[in-house]
């Protein structure tokens, strides 16, 4: 197990606000995306990093990967029931925290590309369900990763079937409502505690 804080959440709470208004600054968001967030007025939940972490073993590309303990357990359990029923489900990301987000976005915008257009793909450091340490992104073999025709695959259709058994669901539907482009391989550990992972 890792631990990402020491302090409580509650304690860690403002910092984790004041290194999002740093990061958010830096990447020339705007100051009302989080203050909107933080008084729950805006369509994008705010995200806490996870407090714990496991390893979950390799990713496609061979990076280590880690989810939140007991996504960790219920992506075991997809895992082995997608291969016993002949389904190739892989892994292409887990557990993004805060930092690495705001990393993917300089990136993108350091080759060029609009802010607005990066947003409808990558959510901003604070508001991707990865931070949670719930959310996978995955594939299939023979499809390439983080791609919409995903959607046409065996392994998909078993996850609109069976992912829910396991508390997983899919977060970014076609037309949803967090104005997020469709992405059919991004699901997201929904414990039963609550009714969504942010």
């Amino acid at each position: 197990t890792t631990e990402i804080y020491t302090l409580s959440l509650h304690d860690a709470l403002p910092i984790y606000l004041a290194k999002l208004a740093a990061l958010h600054k830096r990447l020339g968001l705007e100051a009302a995306l989080l203050e909107e967030a933080e008084l729950g007025m805006s369509d994008h939940p705010l995200c806490e990093e996870a407090m714990q972490l496991v390893s979950i073993g390799d990713d496609v590309f061979g990076r280590p990967q880690q989810l939140a303990p007991d996504a960790a357990r219920a992506w075991a359990g997809m895992l082995e029931a997608a291969t016993s029923q002949g389904i190739s489900l892989q892994l292409v990301s887990g557990f993004r925290g805060i930092d690495y987000q705001a990393e993917l976005i300089g990136r993108k915008l350091s080759a060029g590309q609009c802010l607005s257009d990066i947003l409808k793909v990558s959510a901003a450091p604070g508001f991707s369900e990865h931070h949670t340490g719930n959310a996978v992104d995955v594939t299939t073999e023979g499809a390439a990763a983080l791609d919409e025709t995903f959607d046409n695959t065996d392994c998909f259709h078993w996850l609109l079937a069976r992912a829910g058994d396991f508390g997983f669901t899919l977060t970014y539907p076609r037309d949803n409502s967090f104005g997020i482009d469709y992405e059919p391989w991004h699901w997201c550990f929904q414990s039963q505690e609550r009714s969504r992972a942010c």
